[in-house]
């Protein structure tokens, strides 16, 4: 008995202790925030009265938040009262203003692409029109940042523009009614071939997921689709209630498609398909890349593990944090990561650890030893901590030196505005193709024009030298290195016909904006379009399809190929090394 209640006194201790700890833990941690703001409050007091020169205290507050804000990590932001219009449009796609994206162009903006049936398109600007005046203030210098901001404003309200156009003697004026502009979550959809279906979806804001519904079920009843491509890439995420909105399309009601984990248990809970599915078992495929973040991750990961999608493209971005708005005095907000989410195998897929930096500041990627292996519903392998890795890859095209370069220094979208003056009107987006003369009529519109740029072998060369000279070794190879030099070195005019099909896509996909806006880029950029080319192939083969999800197909597969090599192998095999080449492959 004695023994019994010595026993009890120590377990009793146990729970006690651990309260005592973790109360003064508590308050430890209150008493440090608590010592910090008063710190804080006194130095910015004596900082405003004491220091030589006006402060300005808006601008001080503002810097510090910032910098104490960006050891966190890139997610977790202060958002000003001034700043609330932006995020209400990154929530919800909406915005009061003219509809159209701006650019910087020399000491103006410029209107870029003009949203279709809204104030800026209605007005009749065009890409290319310089604003020069705005309310009959001068434009000049200022930022997209500033512009962005005076042309935003209430529906209904006046906005007067004075606008420079090419070849027109004279400054236009226009003035546009500003409106209430949505940006569609899903700016193109349709049958790209037989009965396959496609869908295209930018963001994840509040619509998202009816505006893929009423895609779907589109494709379905007035198109006999079949079979479903779901393009993410580039999507860099929004709201997780909508992407597991969308994967609820696609699943049985009630399947788990996401689990967040925070540090406060109010953020561990887990989010399943609530709503009966439209279809759960069409053939689909989900195209991401290493744009796709986010909710977008969550779509594609969850879709893949549940072996209900084949993943084709590129591997996605890797952001597995979840954000909330906690709202602030004076109508600011902060957005801050509350949690981690977890897809149905279980695995998070955040790349980076923001936990733990270098002391320069620096994160890691998830080091390859702490990446774990997790299974999807039929036990395929997949793993955690590098993003969504998709089911069949494809090889991601790197623009050449000379595109980038008359994109970036807008040679590409001053010809297509050339174009456009020329041409009225040209064939549906999907069908127009530049012709022999149009692309010889480029040329011509290059010719004296800047566009220097070093390709990435003459940088390695030029490096090369550096070395070679601070070691003493480059009069040895002088004669070599002139002559590496000099064939290594680009004619613009050689590099124009090399990298012709090249330039003629990127330019179609800029003409074709100028009459069908971003549904027209879509549209075009298909006909080209490597991913969708392996999703179409996988859709159009049952079999193929098959061998992704089943592992027993996978196995038959490799190992009727490894009989038929043994077949034409006249020497008699060896089961040994075949079991150690088997072991190797998987």
């Amino acid at each position: 008995m004695k023994n019994k209640l010595k026993k009890f006194r120590y377990l009793l201790f146990i729970p006690l202790a651990g309260l005592i700890i973790l109360f003064s833990a508590t308050t430890d941690n209150y008493f440090e925030i608590s010592k910090n703001l008063d710190i804080f409050a006194t130095l910015f007091k004596e900082l405003n009265i004491y220091y030589v020169d006006e402060t300005n205290p808006g601008d001080l507050i503002k810097t510090s938040i910032d910098a104490m804000l960006e050891k966190l990590d890139p997610y977790t932001n202060y958002i000003a009262e001034s700043d609330i219009e932006d995020y209400r449009f990154m929530t919800t796609g909406q915005y009061g203003g003219i509809g159209a994206l701006i650019r910087k162009k020399d000491n103006y903006v410029m209107i870029a692409e003009p949203y279709e049936n809204f104030p800026a398109q209605k007005a009749g600007l065009i890409a290319g029109d310089v604003i020069l005046e705005i309310n009959g203030k001068t434009a000049k210098d200022k930022s997209t940042s500033e512009m962005s901001k005076i042309l935003k404003g209430q529906p209904g309200t006046e906005v007067k523009l004075l606008i420079k156009r090419e070849d027109e003697p004279n400054p236009l004026e226009k003035t546009l009614i500003r409106e209430e502009v949505k940006i569609s979550d899903v700016p193109y959809f349709g049958i790209v071939k037989d009965s396959i279906g496609y869908i295209k979806l930018t963001s994840f804001t509040e619509t998202a997921s009816k505006e893929v519904k009423n895609a779907l079920e589109s494709l379905k009843e007035n198109n006999s689709m079949k079979s479903l491509v779901l393009d993410l890439r580039g999507n860099g995420g929004g709201l997780l209630r909508e992407a597991v909105n969308i994967v609820d399309l696609f699943v049985e009601k009630g399947q788990v498609v996401v689990s967040t984990k925070g540090k406060i248990t109010e953020w561990d809970r887990s989010h399943v398909a609530l709503n009966s599915p439209v279809d759960t078992k069409i053939p689909l495929t989900v195209l991401i890349d290493g744009n796709s973040a986010s909710a977008s991750e969550i779509v594609a990961g969850a879709l893949q593990d549940l072996d209900r999608a084949v993943i084709i493209g590129n591997k996605s971005y890797g952001k597995g944090l979840v954000q909330q708005t906690r709202n602030l005095s004076y109508n600011a907000k902060l957005k801050v990561t509350v949690a981690k989410y977890y897809t149905p195998s279980g695995r998070c897929i955040q790349k980076l650890d923001y936990s733990h930096r270098s002391k320069d500041g620096v994160v890691s990627a998830i080091p390859d030893s702490l990446i774990a292996a997790f299974k999807t519903k039929g036990g395929r392998v997949v793993y955690d901590g590098e993003g969504i890795t998709p089911d069949l890859h494809v090889e991601e095209l790197r623009a050449s030196q000379i595109s980038q370069t008359l994109l970036n220094k807008m040679l590409l979208f001053d010809f297509a505005s050339v174009y456009r003056k020329k041409h009225p009107a040209i064939p549906p987006a999907k069908d127009f193709r530049l012709t022999e003369e149009d692309y010889k009529e480029l040329i011509t519109f290059l010719d004296g024009k800047d566009y220097v740029y070093t390709t990435r072998s003459e940088k390695m060369l030029e490096d090369l030298e550096k070395v070679a000279r601070k070691e003493k070794y480059l009069d040895d190879v002088q004669k070599e290195y002139e002559a590496l030099k000099t064939k290594l070195h680009r004619n613009k005019n050689e590099d124009l016909k090399k990298f012709k099909d090249e330039i003629k896509e990127i330019l179609e996909s800029e003409i074709v904006s100028r009459y069908y806006y971003q549904k027209g880029r879509v549209e075009n950029y298909l006909s080209y379009d490597p991913d969708l080319k392996k999703a179409i192939e996988v859709l159009s083969d049952e079999k193929l399809m098959a061998s992704v999800f089943d592992k027993s197909f996978v196995a038959k597969k490799i190992k009727n190929e490894e009989e038929e090599e043994l077949k034409k192998d006249s020497k008699p095999a060896n089961p040994n090394a075949e079991d150690e080449e088997n072991l190797d492959e998987n």
